[in-house]
């Protein structure tokens, strides 16, 4: 059964494939520039000369900057998508070359940089997405799109270990300037200058506040976002202090996490709109639950510590990406700003969920960050299901 059309959904602007491909390789790239930090953070704080938990506090206040979201909501709703994917592209790839100062310092600078780019990248691409494509068939194209957070691990999470390896720590700091503009280059060329207005779009109404529905969603999908980040920016530390695992055999885990997560995307992309997007959001938060349950009985026993994360992982892309679908349509009239405001609320609750996991896990070990995704998936489940009954 598929979800029945909300009113005033975007019509359906088919996205022809190559475009779509070439919009989630870059965000591939972008999100390999994120999400490389986490499980080789045992290497930057050798490099660095700092402990995990002055990293994760790092970490947690460069999300800040992905508030800056909420400046260009009104820029996506008038079809400026392309020039803020550049933009954001644009700002990885510098962040990159900061990186390379060798401190602690530079590395702040360079993180609030990257978090900058990534989340102004990625709201712009889901807007692009959402007004172009019917509702009823969003979660598809989304999911698609989000393949490139497993593929970031996937593909680029061996390819960071490699270059760990040959080059040191500098070496995919290096690799990622040079990638991130020549992606920038590639949506340059790939999509047109769109016009100030798009056919079937409101984007000329004055700027919306978020009804009490679209606020639940909001927040109902930001905070599924800790219950998953706040487990795997502690994972390789984790990995690393349980079960000695090396620099090698932590991209060879990493690339464990993203075919997972990939399965979990084009689950996503497949399942999510048939299903339906609210009964998959809650399950997966579910399935993060179960993770974190297995994560526990872990013992000194590698295997279980690994099963644990990556049922974790799955049940969070998955939950988290159909989440996103709801959140374009919380408010049909504003989806650009909805995003942008949607995205902005997630970098409280992810920067926040960074600090406290580093805290608790120092202080309790896995057991306190998992206290910690736990509350997070409880509480997203609960605004999603109060949500469902403002409509």
């Amino acid at each position: 059964m598929t979800e029945p059309t909300p009113p005033n959904t975007s019509p359906d602007r088919p996205i022809p494939p190559a475009t779509l491909a070439r919009l989630t390789a870059a965000k591939a790239i972008a999100n390999t520039a994120l999400r490389w930090i986490p499980p080789f953070l045992p290497t930057l704080e050798r490099a660095f000369g700092v402990s995990t938990t002055q990293l994760t506090t790092v970490l947690g206040l460069g999300e800040t900057a992905g508030l800056s979201t909420v400046l260009v909501g009104k820029h996506l709703d008038r079809g400026r998508e392309r020039l803020i994917m550049i933009g954001g592209l644009s700002t990885i790839s510098v962040s990159s070359v900061i990186a390379l100062g060798g401190s602690i310092w530079t590395f702040a600078v360079a993180f609030v940089l990257l978090i900058l780019g990534v989340a102004n990248f990625t709201v712009a691409g889901h807007a692009w997405i959402s007004h172009r494509i019917d509702y009823r068939w969003r979660a598809r194209s989304i999911g698609l799109f989000e393949t490139s957070w497993a593929l970031a691990l996937l593909v680029g999470g061996p390819i960071i270990a490699i270059l760990i390896n040959v080059f040191g720590w500098r070496g995919p700091f290096v690799f990622l300037a040079v990638a991130c503009a020549l992606a920038a280059l590639g949506v340059a060329l790939s999509l047109p200058v769109a016009p100030r207005r798009l056919a079937g779009d409101t984007v000329d109404h004055p700027r919306q506040r978020l009804t009490p529905k679209a606020w639940f969603v909001v927040v109902g999908s930001a905070t599924l976002a800790p219950a998953g980040l706040s487990i795997f920016v502690i994972s390789g530390t984790w990995l690393d202090d349980e079960f000695g695992v090396s620099t090698g055999g932590l991209g060879l885990i990493v690339m464990g996490f993203g075919a997972f997560e990939l399965v979990a995307s084009i689950g996503t992309a497949t399942f999510a709109d048939r299903i339906g997007k609210m009964k998959s959001t809650l399950g997966g938060a579910a399935v993060v639950l179960l993770g974190l349950a297995v994560m526990l009985s872990a013992g000194g026993r590698l295997w279980v510590g690994v099963a644990g994360l990556l049922v974790l992982l799955i049940g969070f892309e998955y939950g988290f990406v159909t989440s996103l679908s709801l959140v374009s349509e919380a408010m049909p009239d504003a989806r650009g700003t909805t995003l942008a405001i949607g995205n902005a609320v997630g970098t409280l609750t992810r920067g926040a969920g960074t600090i406290l996991t580093g805290v608790l896990y120092s202080a309790y070990g896995i057991g306190g960050s998992a206290a910690l995704s736990a509350a997070a998936a409880a509480i997203s489940a609960a605004c999603l299901l109060v949500s469902r009954r403002l409509d």
